[in-house]
């Protein structure tokens, strides 16, 4: 049987930090000798890249070569992030990383709260998440990878994909977890969920079909904000810079938006020969309107309670009162912009805002400012409830702990613990994503 790079050299002892990180069930890093720093080997094929190993931290492994650690005094104070600018720009400059403070567990801040140093074993469910399924997310973030990934990069496309013990003693031997946390140590924040809409729609308005979606205005990037929602639909000003724009037509003002709160979508389109298509609608701007969730707004009119919020409550509470959903979505003014993509493998997600396609169940959309993109991350929440009350006479929610890769993010994604999770497209992934508001914890894999 063919073995890969990874697993030669991991079958020789060069790649683990000890021979166990390559069976199944691998240790935590161990912790460096407090006389001799343990150095990790780095293999000869990137040997002359590699960063060399750091001073060592207390309680953290000497060989750290995405943070700089370092040292005043004798002392050692917790590394900070090797950021690339891209990251924090353009932020103002007090939005800056700060100098780390002398912390133990090493810790140092993002614009939006802090990581802390942690442990494998310290990841709820570490042991039972198959990660062969996260790597082809992993591999596609790759494709646009971090300055500090490269060289992570390059030895995770020379592991056998379909190997788990490899796969596992990659993540053991390049990456540590970090600890994700607010600014006063809250590690417990919320998990929404996301999906690709899959609607019918017609390339010409017809009585059935006379919704439309619009590409952007000549003018969008020159008058800014561009106009809410309510005026695009009253103003003949706005209605004449669109006149010309229009993509495709949808049947239900509902469908459309969903399709503007999601960002893509995919149409079964008609021509008007009466044939039909699968194409995709793509983000290609909006009008730097606010987002504002109509879910909330109907909340506060008494239509139903925030845990009963979902798509099929609002489309119910809009069957039974058309004549205010103009007013509705009127509560949201941002308005979304698409472009129109062919879509010849359906089994491929989205772009996400990494500019890679988005796995189900694998990917989710992060405040930028919390998490880099293409950063793994191990997130630990519950599945929603299936309609079914949790509290004490309901069934234990269950765990919903895995491996996923930031590759998006949103107008309503903000906070230091802050997830939205991919669910896929069609009805059923729709049904999931309206659901899904769970407790959440993170951390974020990083090279060492």
């Amino acid at each position: 049987m063919r073995r890969s790079l990874f697993g030669l050299l991991c079958g020789l002892g060069v790649l683990a930090l000890n021979l166990s990180a390559c069976h199944s069930s691998l240790p935590s890093t161990p912790r460096p000798s407090s006389t001799a720093p343990a150095k990790r080997p780095i293999p000869t094929v990137v040997q002359a890249v590699a960063p060399a190993a750091s001073t060592p931290v207390s309680g953290v492994s000497a060989s750290m070569p995405a943070l700089t650690p370092v040292t005043t005094n004798g002392v050692s104070p917790a590394p900070s992030l090797n950021i690339h600018p891209d990251w924090i720009n353009p932020l103002p400059a007090e939005f800056r990383i700060p100098e780390p403070e002398l912390l133990d567990p090493p810790t140092f801040q993002t614009p939006r709260g802090r990581w802390v140093a942690s442990e494998w074993g310290a990841l709820p469910g570490w042991g039972q998440d198959n990660l062969v399924e996260v790597w082809p997310a992993l591999l596609r973030s790759c494709e646009r990878p971090h300055p500090v990934w490269r060289i992570a990069c390059q030895m995770a496309h020379s592991v056998d994909r379909r190997d788990e013990i490899e796969v596992r003693a990659f993540f053991h031997t390049w990456l540590r977890p970090w600890r994700v946390e607010t600014f006063d140590g809250q590690t417990t924040g919320m998990m929404t969920g996301y999906f690709e809409p899959f609607l019918e729609a017609s390339r010409v308005p017809t009585r059935r079909f006379s919704i439309p979606l619009y590409g952007p205005p000549a003018d969008l990037g020159q008058r800014k904000p561009w106009y809410s929602r309510a005026q695009i639909d009253t103003l003949a000003s706005a209605q004449a810079a669109l006149r010309g724009r229009e993509i495709a037509w949808l049947a239900d003002p509902i469908d459309a938006l969903v399709l503007h709160i999601q960002g893509s979508g995919r149409l079964m389109l008609q021509e008007p020969d009466g044939q039909t298509h699968l194409v995709r609608m793509a983000f290609a701007g909006h009008n730097e309107q606010p987002y504002q969730s109509v879910g909330r707004w109907l909340v506060e009119q008494g239509a139903f309670t925030l845990e009963q919020a979902s798509w099929s409550a609002i489309r119910a509470w809009a069957r039974d009162n058309p004549w205010r959903v103009r007013e509705m979505m009127a509560a949201n003014p941002r308005y979304v912009f698409f472009r129109e993509e062919a879509l010849p493998n359906p089994n491929v997600g989205p772009s996400g805002a990494q500019g890679v396609p988005l796995t189900p169940g694998r990917s989710i959309a992060v405040d930028r400012d919390s998490i880099p993109y293409g950063t793994p991350v191990w997130l630990a929440s519950t599945e929603p409830s299936m309609g079914r009350s949790h509290g004490p006479n309901g069934p234990a929610p269950r765990p919903l702990q895995r491996m996923v890769v930031a590759q998006d993010t949103g107008g309503a994604i903000v906070g230091a613990v802050r997830a939205d999770y991919f669910w896929g497209w069609g009805s059923p992934a729709e049904d999931s994503a309206s659901r899904t508001k769970q407790p959440l914890r993170l951390w974020a894999i990083w090279p060492r």
